[in-house]
């Protein structure tokens, strides 16, 4: 078993980073030139959408460096030092992490959705109306604080927190290249794999598109679990109460400011549960 100072020195020096950076300089290259080809041709933007996208970006970056860093690591040490056994760390527990990962990931995407408490959280990336690139960019600034309490099945299965975290960024990294509309089919890929055409439908407000494929990378899980829906006609995206704001500072939180408004309305103190922790659309008889 690693020790804390040993799974320290790997976020460190460990040279996947080499890896992990490769894959995001390629995705901030494909989004910058997703953004010259827009404007320099007639595809329709939301420009000020856009620009909220990559400011939300940076203020990311300084959140999620705390949050997964810092907070993340301690927070999953006590589990990893809880149970007796570990899996070790070569290429081919790293594939295995990965897939670990992934069918996390389809768990907390979907939980995400269902409690509104972390529906605020996630809402973030949903609440554009346009679709392209920056959306991938469009990510609560605040949800890698919570982000690692999913990871504690992974953790009591084996995995240290370096893997864990490493594979889930993966899983994350991955999703990038499908926030477009300029790919539309890829033929038997859409069946299997999170795809351009598989990740609309996601974002979709169309009714039928509503809580279907949440898929990081392997489209099994939403086929093993009923989620998953093909894309069959245009996709409307955005919330189903669209926030009509570009201020990235109100993208990020309006949500939690609806939820404090529902609790101030509520009689009794598991109706404030209820709101806070329970379904999407839960409200009270007396609403």
């Amino acid at each position: 078993m690693l020790s804390v100072e040993e799974i320290t020195a790997l976020f460190d020096v460990s040279p996947i980073w080499l890896v992990i950076g490769a894959i995001f300089i390629i995705n901030i290259t494909i989004t910058i030139i997703e953004m010259i080809v827009d404007y320099f041709s007639t595809t329709p933007r939301l420009w000020k959408d856009s620009a909220a996208n990559i400011v939300i970006f940076f203020m990311g970056q300084v959140t999620e460096k705390v949050a997964t860093g810092v907070i993340g690591v301690v927070a999953l040490l006590p589990f990893y030092y809880l149970v007796p056994w570990e899996i070790p760390m070569n290429i081919w527990m790293f594939f295995l992490a990965l897939i670990a990962a992934d069918f996390t990931y389809y768990w907390m995407h979907r939980i995400e959705h269902e409690h509104r408490i972390l529906w605020a959280f996630h809402s973030v990336h949903h609440s554009s109306q346009d679709y392209n690139l920056t959306i991938a960019l469009r990510l609560s600034i605040v949800e890698g604080f919570i982000g690692w309490v999913f990871l504690i099945p992974m953790i009591l299965i084996g995995f240290n927190p370096f893997m864990a975290i490493i594979a889930l960024i993966f899983v994350v990294q991955y999703q990038t290249w499908i926030h477009t509309n300029r790919i539309k089919t890829l033929g038997i890929l859409d069946r299997w794999f999170n795809t351009p055409s598989v990740h609309r439908v996601h974002h979709g407000s169309n009714p039928q598109y509503i809580d279907k494929n949440y898929a990081g990378i392997l489209l099994i899980w939403d086929r093993m679990f009923g989620t998953y829906e093909p894309e069959n006609e245009k996709v409307i995206y955005g919330l189903t109460k669209n926030i009509q704001t570009n201020n990235p500072i109100k993208i990020n939180f309006i949500e939690f400011g609806n939820i404090w408004k529902d609790v101030k309305k509520c009689r009794n103190m598991k109706d404030k549960m209820k709101i806070i922790f329970g379904g999407l659309i839960w409200k009270p008889k007396y609403f």
